[in-house]
């Protein structure tokens, strides 16, 4: 972006609505990635791909408080787990607060910040602009010394990093 940013680039929405989402449709999709591995660059991290992914990112506490826009951009998001697991940075730690997660992160938590983007489509269906929207990955520290991908949260766009359609194929 303008400010020297990454941005995972999502070129389609494929969860379509603001109102209702089919949360049940963006499990599926995602459990296309379990049992891949990214590297994030800024802090060669492997992350990994579970099994419980798909149903946290779908049904979360955070999840279910979303509506509107930051819904659609959750649930299309979930097209760019890759890209964005690759270009993360801001890496932080934080200990468990809750003792149900002792089992499935027992050596805490880390978060991450990423950025990606969503099209905006014009009335004759061309691509007049795209939405930059910032959000945190979270992740499980877990048992087997692993990282696993646990959810995306805090999705906020990013009023002063709108792209022209045009500002991404120069």
């Amino acid at each position: 972006d303008l400010n020297g940013n990454k941005i995972a680039v999502i070129n389609d929405i494929r969860f379509k609505g603001r109102q209702a989402i089919e949360w049940k449709e963006v499990e599926k999709y995602l459990k296309r990635y379990v049992g891949e591995a990214h590297i994030i660059e800024s802090t060669k991290d492997m992350v990994y791909i579970g099994v419980d992914l798909p149903e946290e990112y779908a049904h979360s506490n955070y999840t279910n408080t979303l509506k509107g826009a930051n819904a659609k951009a959750k649930a299309n998001a979930a097209q760019g787990i890759p890209e964005m697991l690759m270009i993360a940075d801001e890496k932080e730690y934080e200990v468990n607060r809750k003792d149900k997660h002792v089992k499935d992160a027992k050596y805490g938590w880390y978060s991450y910040v990423t950025r990606f983007d969503l099209p905006v489509y014009g009335e004759n269906a061309d691509i007049e602009r795209y939405n930059v929207f910032r959000a945190i990955l979270l992740v499980r520290h877990a048992e087997d010394n692993r990282l696993y991908l646990y959810d995306i949260m805090k999705i906020k766009k990013e009023t002063s990093n709108l792209f022209q359609s045009e500002d991404l194929t120069q």
